[in-house]
């Protein structure tokens, strides 16, 4: 398939972003359908996983590709922030701790007032495992498509401000592609994924300057992303913590998701001012 992406690349953003997708989609959508009919006839989940390995794959090729051919850049996913050395490790480690911590404060804060109880519980260690992957793979996927391509499709365009809320309006509503009856079960969510969206931005901006890099490195927003997953998939899928119904879903967390919770947004709202203010000097490896 023969692609002009220096003509794409004139299109204002949204054109771009919008033309930029539709390719992906044209790519893959054959694959995703192949692999639909496999899980049909194998009765296997694993197969929707592969197929969103090869989804992410398929969008690394494509976003190399559209860095160089569209915009001259000789290492385009270095430029989106995607990289990985001594300094990205440090990074990611910090934010991780920064997530998984806050998570934890905040369950811990619901035990002692007793809204929350604390239920015994068995092979935690390997949720905990299965929640560190899973984490690790859901923070880099998401981040070098929300806070990497589609943040730096926007700021080309619009000032920081416009492509902070942009970006993270987006990812919010990206969360909500879903039957509408999930969709008005979940609404409340929805202000918890804004506020964590901005915070992944200014988590990303606070390396700008500091990583070499125009745009920030990745590894900051990864971290804290796969920190804050990683830590409420230990407590959801184990049931080490379950609610006492002493307050209201709307204060701990509606369907226990503490980001529909006035707590958990609390939670984000305070990482978010404090990522938008931090100041990484005297922190480096």
């Amino acid at each position: 398939m023969k692609i002009n992406w220096l003509a794409i690349a004139r299109q204002s953003a949204p054109v771009r972003i919008g033309l930029f997708l539709a390719i992906l989609l044209l790519i893959w959508g054959p694959i995703a359908i192949a692999m639909a009919l496999l899980a049909s006839w194998y009765q296997s989940e694993r197969i929707f996983i592969v197929a969103l390995i090869l989804l992410y794959l398929i969008f690394l090729g494509l976003l190399r590709g559209w860095g160089r051919q569209a915009y001259g850049l000789l290492r385009p996913l270095s430029y989106y922030g995607l990289t990985f050395s001594v300094r990205t490790a440090f990074w990611f480690l910090i934010t991780f701790l920064v997530g998984a911590t806050g998570v934890g404060i905040l369950f811990t804060l619901e035990v002692g007032l007793g809204w929350a109880e604390l239920v015994p519980t068995s092979h935690l260690e390997r949720i905990a495992l299965e929640g560190l992957v899973t984490a690790i793979g859901v923070g880099w996927a998401e981040e070098i498509f929300f806070r990497g391509w589609l943040l730096g499709e926007l700021e080309k365009d619009y000032s920081p401000a416009i492509a902070l809320f942009s970006s993270s309006l987006i990812f919010a509503l990206a969360h909500f592609i879903r039957p509408i009856s999930a969709i008005l079960a979940t609404w409340p969510q929805f202000f918890g994924l804004l506020v964590l969206g901005m915070a992944l931005v200014w988590a990303k901006r606070a390396t700008t300057n500091r990583s070499h890099l125009p745009a920030g490195d990745l590894a900051a927003p990864a971290g804290l992303h796969a920190g804050l997953v990683w830590a409420y998939y230990v407590v959801d899928v184990s049931d080490w913590i379950v609610s006492s119904n002493q307050v209201p879903d709307w204060i701990t967390g509606i369907g226990g998701n503490p980001l529909a919770g006035g707590l958990g947004l609390l939670l984000l709202s305070a990482i978010a001012l404090s990522f938008r203010s931090i100041r990484w000097q005297g922190m480096q490896p």
